[in-house]
């Protein structure tokens, strides 16, 4: 019985098995990706030099929404379920617009030089054009109902 699996052992398919490294590649040189890390630093330096009180007020809430857009892109880019890539991508949309809102605080508050902040603000604006395309590429055939009603027909 267990003999004839032995016999085809050279027609196994690798082909179609999961690799754990392949797949963290691509999603880590995927662009949205990329630029998620760079805001991740920007965002990194602007919180660093920021006064005790604006760090301690504001600082937190940066650091959580520039590494909100990384960890959600990366699990979302993950998985093949539309409901659940929609959700991520929703979440990362609120916190990419409450990192950018926050530039604005700042000014306001005159903390930095208009030009750093503009990095920040540049930044964003190109992530939401990546977003814009990654979100189109999301497949709405391959979706499970969550029991939610969110994203469904």
């Amino acid at each position: 019985m267990w003999d004839d699996f032995d016999e085809n052992e050279e027609e196994w398919d690798d082909e179609g098995e999961f690799d754990p490294r392949r797949e963290h590649e691509r999603i880590y040189n995927h662009p949205l990706m990329k630029k998620a890390k760079e805001i991740l630093g920007l965002t990194r330096a602007l919180v660093g030099s920021l006064d005790e009180a604006r760090k301690e007020l504001y600082g937190s809430i940066m650091m959580e929404d520039a590494l909100i857009l990384n960890s959600k892109f990366a699990s979302a880019e993950s998985i093949s379920d539309y409901t659940l890539k929609m959700e991520k991508a929703v979440i990362m949309k609120v916190h990419a617009k409450n990192l950018n809102s926050m530039t604005y605080q700042l000014a306001l508050e005159s903390t930095h030089a208009e030009e750093h902040l503009n990095l920040l603000r540049e930044a964003v604006e190109e992530f939401r054009k990546l977003f814009k395309e990654w979100v189109l590429s999301f497949d709405s055939n391959e979706k499970i109902d969550d029991g939610w009603g969110i994203f469904t027909d």
